[in-house]
């Protein structure tokens, strides 16, 4: 059996883990055993036919540091995995404006996180590249799931875009994103970048709306963009300034992606239904 390093064990990584365990022994890296990016040293590796990146990059700074590490120690210790598979963010876009954006779009990271991303990206695709490694980099939007909701958000009466200043957002349901990165393992799957998006074409209002009906909440007030900068975290509001429709027609087509939950609806349905709160 084949062995596959998952670096960054979390929520995703857990929920892959029936689907992984059918084909793979799995190395679990993560800081709960000791598997520190951040410190080199730590990260003793021996053999990896294939590699999940799933581990956050720092949280500062233009550079993935933790990507640069990791690289290193597989280069040091001549660990040459056939296939890499990285969860990156579809923030590496930037602001698009609302527009419809498939995988040809050049890149414009505008936040400090999203340009960390586009260092990773950028470092394995080099690495790769060089060393004849397959390389499937999946750019995902924000990912939901009953635990992964904006409730404290709602509750706490934060206030989103009125209409006229709002912007749309995409989803991918927890579920849905943990089979996409098994499937992106498998030894038939094309390789290149990949929008991990649903079908959902919905503003973040709408969309925070949709989430305080599900449970019972007060719907968010809707202000002015200025109104809002002034009310919520600088980080919150990055968000609200970046605009973009992601295209999966590749993520279907190439990968052959059937989604479990195609809309967020789907999606807030299957969860409310679990009673989730």
């Amino acid at each position: 059996m084949q062995r596959l390093l998952v670096v960054g064990f979390g929520d995703v990584a857990r929920r892959a883990l029936p689907l992984l365990a059918l084909r793979f022994e799995i190395v679990r890296a993560s800081r709960s055993n000791g598997f520190d990016l951040d410190r080199p040293e730590t990260l003793a590796l021996d053999r990896a036919d294939a590699l999940l990146h799933l581990a956050p990059p720092p949280g500062e700074g233009d550079q993935d540091t933790r990507t640069a590490n990791l690289l290193a120690v597989l280069e040091a210790r001549r660990i040459l995995p056939a296939r890499i598979v990285y969860v990156s963010t579809s923030g590496v876009y930037g602001d698009c404006g609302g527009a419809l954006v498939d995988e040809s779009r050049p890149i414009a990271p505008q936040t400090g996180r999203a340009r960390r991303r586009a260092d990773a990206e950028h470092r394995l695709a080099l690495w790769c590249s060089s060393r004849g490694v397959r390389l499937v980099v999946l750019r995902v939007p924000g990912i939901y799931a009953a635990e992964r909701l904006p409730l404290a958000r709602l509750r706490a009466g934060t206030p989103v875009l009125r209409a006229n200043d709002d912007v749309y957002t995409s989803h991918i349901h927890a579920d849905d994103l943990a089979a996409i990165a098994s499937r992106a393992l498998e030894d038939d799957a094309p390789d290149g970048i990949y929008n991990a998006a649903d079908d959902s074409e919905i503003r973040m209002a709408d969309w925070l709306d949709l989430v305080a009906e599900r449970h019972a909440l007060p719907r968010p007030p809707r202000l002015a963009r200025e109104q809002v900068r002034a009310s919520v975290p600088a980080e919150l509001y990055s968000f609200m300034c970046e605009s973009r429709r992601l295209d999966n027609r590749r993520l279907k087509r190439d990968l052959g992606v059937r989604l479990r939950y195609p809309t967020v609806c789907e999606g807030l349905k299957h969860e409310h239904a679990l009673g989730v709160d």
